[in-house]
């Protein structure tokens, strides 16, 4: 079930919030209905995983049951074994579903395994499985390291992981940031109309931006790059930025807002990532979630930067490496992940140091080009389709007939040259700017009934769009 389908917006999110809301009415004492909001929203959440997922929500009932498990025993007295059980559970269960095929496929290629061993198309990838895995693992540690006490509460846990709003595509919500809201939350007005405002932002981001750069990075990457211009290539890889952005992004925005509808602040997961002046810079901005939990769950306790350089940067290159391996099983993500990685180990050797002497927009061009040509290895289909893209970029690899090619005049429709326009404008913070002005100067009922009726415009458009558009699943649903 997405975000963005009729039978969420409605049928399961009214269905859902209706009786969310009645639970007090029905149960005066707070602590009965907060249980009972509790149990409502693991019950819906399991509900909403199966409707797309059918028998692989029980791999996901699996992986809760496991760190559940683990958290009592490591709060038992018996640490280790907790401990284990949750690394080696959980790592299982994500080896096995996303990187058996992988495994196979290239034991095949290294060392000749017949193609009989290879029964790979069996084993199907759940959604969702590296974001609830990395929650469940994230929960034992802190556990386990005496950063959080643990839940006895099988419903309460069971919520915090399964929680539809960030269960299958993120943001990745450690359990110290929600542990209170899983006892006590209270729900304003003010917060309601923030996460309908936040909700309706995110799809507007997906429905009206993502899905129009999608056509136009769909049609360029698809196409054989011989038939495409060199100008026409640097479209491609540049829709193809926008579009992972603002439909990453706007999932994040939904996945928030819903959130605060239900009474959970969750953490923001982007930060403008596309105005950084280094990768660092980058990485502190582009999916927070993610490489927060990296840093805290890999890279420190590996010895971050405390040791020898050789050994910070031997660190740095285990962390992107895992990075990359974790957004998909194929070499592609885990040379994008070390190419990524390389940048950050220059700007540690020096680099970075520089790019802060010099005037903005160089730091900002070098950002922006390296992850340009890092999305050609993140978006093609494998590595020999990223390195003829990437030779198509400097002129190489170009049509040896007169086939149809694709130029940048394709793609000069007033809808799409204004979308790129919104779409590169967005990537700033021109809508805090606007908020706070508005937050500033907001004294007049005027001006609040033109913000809401935009809102309601936004909305509208988006139904428009999803009327009309065919399906087109969140990139970050594969991973």
């Amino acid at each position: 079930m997405l975000f963005n389908s009729p039978i969420f917006l409605f049928l399961f999110l009214p269905l859902f919030l209706s009786v969310y809301y009645l639970i007090p009415l029905v149960y005066k004492n707070r602590s009965t209905a907060l249980s009972w909001r509790n149990a409502w929203l693991f019950a819906s959440s399991l509900l909403f995983y199966a409707w797309g997922e059918g028998p692989m929500v029980g791999v996901l009932l699996l992986s809760i049951v496991t760190n559940y498990t683990a958290g009592l025993l490591i709060a038992g007295g018996h640490r280790q074994t907790g401990l284990w059980l949750s690394l080696t559970g959980s790592l299982s269960l994500l080896f096995y579903y996303k990187y058996a095929n992988f495994a196979v496929e290239t034991a095949q290629h290294l060392i000749g395994w017949p193609g009989s061993w290879a029964n790979t198309g069996l084993v199907l990838l759940p959604i969702g499985i590296s974001f609830y895995t990395f929650q469940g693992i994230s929960y034992v540690l802190d556990v386990y390291w005496g950063r959080i006490g643990v839940n006895r509460n099988f419903i309460a846990y069971g919520t915090y992981t399964a929680m539809f709003p960030h269960q299958i595509a993120g943001p990745i919500v450690r359990y110290a940031d929600i542990a209170p809201e899983l006892s006590e939350r209270n729900l304003s007005v003010s917060r309601l109309v923030s996460g309908i405002e936040r909700f309706i932002l995110g799809l507007a981001k997906k429905m009206l931006l993502a899905n129009t750069f999608a056509e136009v990075a769909d049609t360029l990457f698809n196409a054989p790059v011989g038939s495409i211009t060199v100008a026409a290539a640097w479209l491609g890889i540049v829709a193809y930025t926008l579009q992972i952005y603002f439909d990453f992004s706007g999932y994040s925005d939904m996945a928030i807002g819903l959130g605060r509808l239900i009474g959970f602040d969750f953490k923001e997961n982007f930060n403008y990532p596309y105005t950084a002046r280094s990768i660092q810079d980058f990485w502190r901005r582009w999916h927070i979630s993610l490489s927060s939990w990296f840093r805290d769950y890999v890279y420190v306790p590996l010895g971050g930067s405390r040791g020898s350089t050789t050994r910070t940067y031997r660190n740095l290159l285990i962390v992107f490496f895992i990075t990359g391996l974790w957004h998909g099983a194929s070499w592609n993500f885990i040379i994008w992940g070390l190419f990524h990685g390389a940048f950050l180990l220059a700007e540690r050797a020096g680099l970075g140091h520089r790019l802060k002497q010099w005037p903005a927009v160089i730091g900002h061009s070098y950002t922006v080009l390296v992850v340009l040509i890092g999305w050609v290895l993140f978006r093609a289909s494998d590595i020999g389709a990223a390195i003829a893209y990437l030779g198509r970029l400097i002129g190489l690899n170009g049509s040896e007939t007169n086939s149809y090619v694709y130029t940048i005049h394709h793609f000069t429709s007033t809808t799409i040259l204004g979308t790129f326009i919104l779409g590169a404008l967005f990537t700033t913070p021109v809508h805090l700017i606007a908020q706070r002005y508005r937050n500033q100067t907001s004294n007049g009922v005027f001006q609040e009934i033109g913000y809401v009726v935009g809102l309601l415009c936004l909305f509208f458009l988006s139904m428009m769009s999803l009327a009309a558009s065919t399906y087109n699943p969140f990139i970050y649903f594969r991973f």
